[in-house]
């Protein structure tokens, strides 16, 4: 793939394309790596989403709408849209990171996709990274029901049992499988006093932990 393919798909084209391949470059590359500039698509990212949100839910309280960010930005989502975009074929990476699999691995392709941003933040100010990110998440934002966003899995079980004066749910990795660079998280949930154990599995510990709470709170409802 040509290294300018993503940001194609964003609808950006660079005038400064040093910024992009300095996006693309992982620190086990080259000492100008991509760190700074995913620093600057982190914060860009954030304002962008919040203002979509702020938008689209005008009634939502602000605990809600970060809660709804958190969702949409977390790197789960963001290793999701960067295999979308097929960001892993124009990485450049060093020898170690290509044969460990670098290009596949979620924090690594999650962290490029906020350096891209951040490029296309420099290169060509805030309305063209605006567009870009809008491009990305126009879909779920316009699409989202407050009801299954607001409240991700174990912020909606937490607070189920709160409710009800019981102790918080215990989390425990059960086991990891797979190679370092595409592993698969169990994740045990257990609610002693509901006599509940739930198991779920993910691409990362936190997504394991989110699928293990979406069971014990469907678990949890039939006590």
């Amino acid at each position: 793939m040509r290294p300018d393919a993503p940001c194609t798909a964003l609808g950006h084209t660079f005038r400064r394309p040093e910024l992009l391949r300095q996006a693309l470059t992982h620190r086990s590359f080259a000492a100008d790596h991509n760190e700074r500039l995913e620093f600057i698509g982190d914060g860009v990212l954030n304002c962008t989403i919040a203002l979509m949100l702020y938008d689209r839910f005008p009634q939502l309280p602000e605990g809600d709408l970060s809660r709804m960010r958190a969702s949409l930005v977390n790197r789960d989502t963001l290793h999701r849209h960067a295999v979308a975009l097929g960001l892993g074929t124009a990485l450049r990476l060093g020898e170690g990171e290509i044969k460990s699999g670098g290009a596949a691995r979620p924090s690594i392709l999650a962290d490029a996709l906020e350096a891209v941003l951040g490029a296309i933040l420099l290169d060509g100010g805030f309305a063209a990274a605006y567009a870009a990110i809008e491009h990305i998440y126009a879909a779920e934002v316009a699409g989202a029901a407050t009801d299954a966003i607001a409240k991700d899995p174990k912020t909606r079980l937490q607070e189920w049992l709160q409710r009800r004066r019981l102790p918080v749910p215990e989390y425990a990795i059960v086991a990891v499988h797979g190679e370092a660079h595409l592993q698969t998280f169990e994740v045990a949930c257990r609610i002693t006093a509901l006599h509940i154990a739930a198991t779920g599995t993910g691409a990362s510990r936190r997504a394991a932990e989110q699928a293990a709470a979406a069971l014990a709170y469907e678990q949890a409802q039939r006590t």
